[in-house]
């Protein structure tokens, strides 16, 4: 045999050989990637406590060329681990249904360190009443914001308003004939829920902007022809959440609206169920009439290691036992994330 074919013939059978384990080594590399891509992909749809399929909705501010803020992300499957709140709060709010004390309640929770929620009939609608003055607030900031001086600008209240509401939680209000700039009824309008105050400012605000904070959370605009605007203790909750995260107002303005929510004096709901010593941004609000009274609030809590923001709407046939049933969930959901904040420290 000719020498120089043989080893032609062995130099090329390296070579098959060689290409062949090559290849082979890119196919497992090329199906392991594969795999793990595919894997990862499967991963991606489970949320941390494992819920197959739970998608991630992230809503983004519009109006910019270059940018899209994220104002909000929320997660669509309800929190395993806050489950044991929901089942305490549904036994609260059951027994005061057998009770007699309210006919119908809704409640939503939010905390901040897992980005977790859990609720009950969330998505139900109420009367916000006062609870509207939270997106006012925010929407005056937001003028203040593109229209700086705005909030030193003074107002006079020369002229009563038919407000065809009698509420029963009012503590202070605007005097006839005086004048007041922004901030000041600002103030009035949170701290004091003054209705005067609040229609005074209204008068005197872009509704345009107004409905813009409601469209840019991806929320229903009001309806200003219609007698009410039902919103749902999730589509509330959103209003203290772009508060505490700054992503609609900036910070200085968003730092503002929470100190001025903390400055609220009405103590008889959430703030009763909390120790004196925790922090708290607030707002009431009350609607209804003799026969059937709404009475629901929203809240920061400032908790040390787990922050949340909680919010409770109720309805009953009478109004006085309705913050009392307040005050319990807000104990038993504080009580709870305390403890998990212990916990995790």
């Amino acid at each position: 045999m000719n020498l120089s074919i043989t080893k032609k013939t062995s130099f090329i059978i390296t070579l098959i050989s060689l290409g062949i384990t090559n290849f082979a080594t890119y196919y497992y590399a090329v199906t392991e990637n594969k795999k793990r891509a595919a894997e990862k992909a499967v991963n991606d749809s489970i949320d941390a406590f494992g819920n197959p399929g739970c998608s991630v909705k992230v809503q983004r501010l519009n109006g910019y060329d270059y940018i899209k803020p994220v104002l909000f992300v929320d997660q669509a499957c309800e929190s395993d681990k806050l489950s044991p709140i929901k089942q305490s709060v549904n036994t609260l709010i059951e027994e005061h249904k057998r009770l007699g004390t309210i006919t119908d309640a809704s409640f939503y929770l939010k905390e901040y360190q897992g980005n977790e929620w859990t609720g009950i009939n969330s998505d139900d609608k109420f009367l916000p009443g006062s609870l509207m003055k939270v997106p006012e607030l925010i929407c005056v900031l937001k003028t203040e914001e593109a229209n700086p001086g705005f909030l030193n600008k003074k107002l006079t209240f020369n002229k009563p308003y038919n407000i065809d509401k009698k509420p029963k939680y009012l503590s202070k209000s605007i005097q006839m004939g005086q004048s007041y700039t922004v901030k000041e009824l600002l103030t009035y309008m949170i701290a004091y829920s003054d209705n005067n105050a609040t229609t005074l400012l209204f008068d005197n605000i872009d509704l345009n902007v107004f409905k813009k904070v409601f469209t840019d959370m991806g929320l229903q605009a009001p309806d200003f022809t219609a007698q009410h605007h039902p919103l749902s203790a999730k589509d509330f909750s959103i209003f203290m959440r772009i508060l505490y995260n700054s992503s609609y107002l900036n910070e200085k303005h968003s730092e503002f609206a929470t100190e001025l929510l903390g400055k609220c004096n009405f103590k008889d709901g959430l703030v009763a169920g909390l120790p004196s010593s925790v922090k708290v941004a607030h707002k009431f609000g009350e609607s209804g009439d003799p026969q059937h009274f709404e009475l629901s609030e929203s809240a920061i809590v400032y908790l040390q290691g787990n922050p949340y923001v909680l919010t409770v709407m109720t309805k009953g046939k009478t109004s006085d036992k309705l913050p009392g049933v307040i005050k319990q969930i807000s104990e038993t959901v504080y009580q709870q994330m305390e403890q998990a904040a212990k916990v995790n420290l």
